[in-house]
């Protein structure tokens, strides 16, 4: 039977503390700046469309993004302060309507 160096049980350790690291809680603003997406696209379809000419002839582009929580009729503020606090352990710093940049 093989058994582990030293340095490979350590450096083993290293790793799995690492990744427990990262899986902890992030910093409130890193999760405000997460979520806010998120809630803006609950609060409606976002999208473009693109329509001109050029030397290949006439060209058109659509996007369009629908999300689920849209379509089931969440409240972009109530799933903005349970992101917030899923993420971070602590409510966000300002509610999601007072917020810049805020158009819901």
């Amino acid at each position: 039977m093989r058994v582990p160096h030293l340095h490979t049980v350590r450096s083993g350790a290293l790793v799995s503390a690492a990744l427990l690291a990262a899986c902890g809680p992030m910093s409130v603003a890193r999760a405000e700046d997460a979520c806010f997406e998120r809630a803006r696209l609950a609060a409606g379809p976002r999208g473009f469309v693109a329509v001109g000419a050029g030397s290949n002839g006439p060209a058109s582009k659509v996007r369009l993004t629908v999300s689920s929580e849209w379509l089931q009729g969440k409240d972009p503020a109530a799933l903005y302060n349970s992101c917030v606090y899923r993420k971070s352990g602590q409510p966000p710093r300002r509610p999601l309507y007072d917020l810049p940049g805020w158009k819901g």
